[in-house]
């Protein structure tokens, strides 16, 4: 991951709604969770919840399918993956895993 992407990552995550939903879908992972089954539960208008999707997306970190007339927003798990890699190995200088002290 470049520090650019990395970049990408932590300024998408930046924003309360979106940490939320970030949040939100790794607790569904590994299934996807339609917009409108996202956006109950938070007060923001359905424009704005698609912005906040779309930052999301284009951070790497949620993927997104369409399915009928739904969108379905999946956890990019290799990308969010990726964004802890460059974390804790790029910028901590730690070679284990995270799983490696539980």
């Amino acid at each position: 991951m470049t520090s650019s992407n990395a970049c990408a990552g932590f300024a998408a995550l930046s924003h309360p709604v979106r940490l939320s939903l970030f949040r939100e879908l790794a607790a569904r992972a590994p299934y996807g969770v339609s917009a409108g089954e996202l956006a109950t539960g938070f007060e923001v208008p359905p424009s704005t919840m698609t912005g906040h999707l779309k930052a999301l997306e284009q951070a790497g970190l949620v993927l997104v399918q369409k399915k009928s007339r739904f969108m379905i927003y999946f956890l990019n798990t290799a990308g969010a993956h990726s964004l802890v890699r460059y974390l804790s190995e790029d910028c901590l200088g730690l070679t284990q895993t995270l799983t490696d002290d539980v």
